[in-house]
Parts: C-alpha cells; sequence; structure tokens
C-alpha cells in the first residue's frame, strides 16, 4: 500500500479511534439495550419532556455507533481490495478503493467533529459579544472585521443572525457589537472562540504607513433554552431604558426603547438595543440567563474557564489568536498552534479547523503541537 494511503488509512483509524471513546463503545451495546426497554415502558410518555430527551440521547448513541461500525466496516472492504489489486496487479481496482478511502477519511473527518460536539449545551443557539480593545480606531476596525468574519463563517453553516445591539466606532468600525445566532450546534462551534484576537497590519490609517497592533475581545455565551433552569432574583437587578447611539440610519432609535440590565451580585451588564421595548427587555434578560449559565459551565470545565479569564483584558499577553497581514500572512491559534497563511479565507469566514483543533485539545488535553511531539 502506498504511503500516502497509508496515511489516509491512519486518519481514518484515529478518526474510529475518537468516535469510539465519545460514545464508550465497550458500553454502548448494553446502554442501548437500556434505552429500548424504557422505550418499551408504558408510562414513558407521561413525562414529555423525560420521554423526548431520553428518545433524543437513544437516537444520538445509535446514529453513533452506525457511523462507527459503517466507516469501520468500508475502511475494512477498500483495504480488501487494495489488497487484491496488488494481488492481481489490477491498477483499476487499486485507483478505485483509494479514491473511495479519501472520501471515507473526509466522511469519518466530519464524524468525528460531530462527536466532539456533545457538551451540555453545544447543541444551542449562542450569543457572540465583539468589544474593541487596546487600538482605537484600529480596534474598532478590527472589531468590525471580526464581527463581518463571524456573520460570513454563520452564513456558511446556514445559521440564522440576528443583531441584538452595536455601539459604533467614534471614526469608523464598532466599539461593541451583540448578536444571536441561532442553528444546531452553534454554541457548540463558537465557544472555542472566548478570547482575545490580536491584529497585526500596516494601518490604512496611518500616513506613514507603519505597522499596528489591534486587539479585540469575543465572548461567546449559550442562549438558555426551556430544558436549562437558570432563575434571577429581581431584587438583582437594575434595568434602564435609554436612547440607542447605534450606527445610524435604521439603528437609530426615536423612543427610550435600547434596554440595560444590570446583575449586582456579579457586575454582569446586557444590553438590547434593536428592537422595541419590551422585546429587548425579554432578549436582555435572555442574554442575562445565558451569562450566569456561562460562569456556571466555566467552573466545571479548566478549558473554558482559561480561555474566558483569557478574555479579561483586550490587550498584549491576553490573545488567543493572532492574524498577522504584515509583514507575512498568517493566522495562528496560540492555544492549539493551529496555523494557517490563507488569512482571507479565515477573515472570510473558514474558521471550521481552528475549531475543530481547539475541540480535539478539549478531549486530549493536548494541543496540535503537544501531540505530534508523542
Amino acid at each position: 500500500m502506498r504511503a500516502e494511503i497509508q496515511t489516509v488509512v491512519t486518519e481514518i483509524e484515529k478518526s474510529l479511534a475518537l468516535l469510539a471513546q465519545r460514545m464508550d463503545r465497550d458500553t454502548a451495546p448494553h446502554r442501548l439495550e437500556e434505552f429500548n426497554a424504557w422505550v418499551e415502558d408504558p408510562n414513558l410518555w407521561n413525562d414529555p419532556e423525560a420521554a423526548q430527551k431520553l428518545m433524543r440521547d437513544r437516537q444520538s448513541l445509535v446514529d453513533a455507533m452506525e457511523s462507527y461500525d459503517s466507516i469501520k466496516q468500508e475502511l475494512s472492504d477498500q483495504q480488501e481490495l487494495i489488497e487484491l489489486g496488488e494481488m492481481e496487479e489490477d491498477d483499476e481496482i487499486i485507483a478505485e478503493a483509494e479514491a473511495a478511502l479519501k472520501a471515507l477519511k473526509a466522511t469519518a473527518a466530519e464524524k468525528e467533529l460531530e462527536a466532539l460536539l456533545n457538551g451540555e449545551a453545544d447543541g444551542n443557539d449562542t450569543f457572540l459579544e465583539i468589544n474593541s480593545g487596546a487600538g482605537g480606531t484600529e480596534a474598532c476596525d478590527w472589531a468590525a472585521m471580526l464581527a463581518r468574519m463571524y456573520i460570513r463563517w454563520a452564513e456558511r453553516k446556514g445559521y440564522k443572525v440576528e443583531l441584538q445591539s452595536e455601539s459604533a466606532g467614534e471614526e469608523v468600525g464598532i466599539k461593541s457589537a451583540s448578536y444571536k445566532i441561532s442553528g444546531h450546534n452553534a454554541y457548540g462551534w463558537l465557544k472555542s472562540e472566548s478570547g482575545v484576537h490580536r491584529l497585526v497590519r500596516i494601518s490604512p490609517f496611518d500616513s506613514a504607513a507603519k505597522r499596528h497592533t489591534s486587539f479585540t475581545s469575543v465572548k461567546v455565551y449559550p442562549v438558555v433554552d426551556d430544558n436549562i433552569e437558570i432563575e434571577v432574583n429581581p431584587a438583582d437587578i437594575r434595568i434602564d431604558t435609554y436612547r440607542s447611539s447605534g450606527a445610524g440610519g435604521q439603528h437609530v432609535n426615536t423612543t427610550d426603547s435600547a434596554v440595560r440590565i444590570t446583575h449586582a451580585p456579579t457586575g454582569i451588564v446586557v444590553t438590547s438595543s434593536e428592537k422595541s421595548q419590551h422585546q429587548n427587555r425579554d432578549i436582555a434578560m435572555k442574554a442575562l440567563k445565558s451569562r450566569l449559565y456561562q460562569m456556571e459551565l466555566d467552573k466545571r470545565s479548566a478549558l473554558v474557564n482559561e480561555v474566558h479569564e483569557n478574555a479579561g483584558d483586550a490587550g498584549w499577553g491576553n490573545q488567543i489568536r493572532s492574524y498577522v497581514l504584515q509583514p507575512y500572512q498568517m493566522v495562528k491559534d496560540l492555544r492549539t498552534g493551529y496555523e494557517t497563511s490563507d488569512t482571507k479565507g479565515v477573515l472570510d469566514g473558514d474558521l471550521d479547523a481552528f475549531m475543530a483543533a481547539t475541540l480535539a485539545m478539549d478531549v486530549s488535553g493536548k494541543s496540535r503541537a503537544d501531540a505530534s511531539d508523542d
């Protein structure tokens, strides 16, 4: 078997190993038997919510088992075909089997990513907040570039993007913006983006054409759905209404419809300014609950906790990713070591590889660089 194809086989085997780990392959058949026994219980639907969760969990396990078995069988079949082709010196059989293996590698990689998105809130919609940091006008422009990047990414996924609030920069760009991104696994994908993002480029605002470094922070929180209960004591919050100062045009409100909610115990402040006052109040309250829920998730996850600590100050030493446009072109994630020279692609929303590397590190506890040393 050619070295190139052996590499493909090795990658598929790695994906299979991860799939087996995530579903606990050894106990999966027993757990499926338990699910099937519960499904046959005539009292199952006495509690519709619990029944629906059980059915979802069962289907998730079934899908994982079927994907694993299908990929493993296909891998074995194509390896046998290659061996047959080599024995009979039939290049056509070998070529067809090798093409099938390359396609199988892509399928296995896709299933591997889906397996990584199995956290408590990974399937939920998400709030995405962008705040310009050190760098003044440069940072505001950089914040707008990041907002565009995430909107493009969401559009590629077929997700719905809703602007929740926005504060325009004094000259260009945005000081801050908040979005709700809706779609399956929206939070699971975007949660790895929390942190400070650093841009190095020749400034379009500097007549001397000098290089500038800008920072912008990104924070991601899952939208709390009806299955997650978060109680907020009314005595702990202050609700203020004010007139929005958006970017102009349709974003300018002529009444005091924007809403700001301050949570005294934690100091969390959330705003919404793009809808009616009633809608803004509802949106802001949901955002507050999501922030509080994220704090609870942070306590449970050392990785996520580290990411959000890094998001504290948007400046030197706290960045999770660097985007260098001058004097060379490179985007590098400082947590995983993953990097690419396709800066245009990344800024146009090609982020899946960065997210996948962080998700994989979450499972293994190792960055890509660490893993390569083993």
